[in-house]
């Protein structure tokens, strides 16, 4: 088990760690029925911080930041020499927990995407643990949430005997999520974004070969031009000249941030 703590990667506190390392830091949590927040990052997920102070301020306050995407690995290796040997994909590190919850009798509650991908994603996760208990889900609302309904969600989180709730809203709209919900619902709060129409069946995975190379964006923008263009063609050069001026010790973003004004809470 690796869990070499927290590095700054762009002024965002990354955790090396492996899955083992996360997954026992979740099931402890859900065991103890205290509240942990995690999520797992990616060159756009650690970009979101880079240009959002106060957005960078809320993953900083996060119990567990893994590095899902290879470059960020990489990075995490070459600024801190962490030796990872693998990243922690979101999806994959989702499996892993519910595996544990299902043995451990630690039921999960989905919250996010639509009604077709959660009633999918449900049957799938139970044929894959049949132990496994889902004690609720609930699709995203798409927008910001009122007052009322932010009560609501979270009284309907905590009273449905979950232990573990997992949530897909997209980044950084996820992440917003378990930053305000997290003393709210008391519980391990994961974000794992397209984790749920991966498991589902209703978005392909890149191939292992792209993976593991790094180059899963370019499958992704290859699949969905129109919505990731801009994603990729102006982070993923902005993240490279910064990560290469941080390595030489030109520039490193203060990981401080700004704390944000009032909730901003979707659904």
């Amino acid at each position: 088990m690796i869990d070499r703590g927290k590095h700054n990667v762009l002024g965002v506190r990354i955790d090396a760690v492996d899955y083992e390392g996360a997954v026992s830091r979740v099931i402890e949590a859900a065991r103890d029925r205290r509240p942990l927040t995690v999520s797992a990052l990616a060159v756009h997920g650690v970009m979101t911080g880079v240009l959002d102070r106060v957005h960078r301020h809320r993953l900083n306050q996060f119990d567990l930041l893994v590095p899902d995407g290879q470059p960020v690995r990489w990075a995490l290796n070459s600024l801190h020499r962490t030796g990872l040997k693998q990243r922690v994909y979101g999806p994959n590190l989702m499996l892993h927990v519910c595996e544990r919850a299902a043995a451990d009798g630690l039921p999960i509650y989905l919250y996010g995407s639509t009604n077709e991908v959660l009633s999918a994603l449900s049957k799938n996760l139970v044929e894959r643990y049949p132990s496994l208990k889902i004690a609720g889900t609930r699709p995203s609302l798409f927008r910001q949430m009122t007052a009322s309904e932010s009560d609501e969600v979270a009284t309907e989180i905590r009273s449905s005997g979950a232990a573990i709730t997992f949530v897909a809203l997209g980044c950084p709209r996820q992440e917003v999520f378990a930053y305000e919900m997290r003393n709210r619902i008391g519980m391990p709060i994961l974000a794992v974004g397209a984790a749920f129409p991966f498991h589902a069946g209703t978005l392909s995975q890149a191939p292992r070969f792209f993976q593991d190379r790094g180059l899963e964006w370019l499958y992704r923008l290859a699949s969905e031009p129109r919505r990731l263009w801009r994603r990729y063609v102006f982070l993923n050069p902005m993240y490279l000249t910064l990560l290469f001026c941080q390595l030489i010790r030109v520039r490193t973003l203060d990981p401080s941030g700004k704390p944000p004004a009032g909730e901003l809470l979707f659904g």
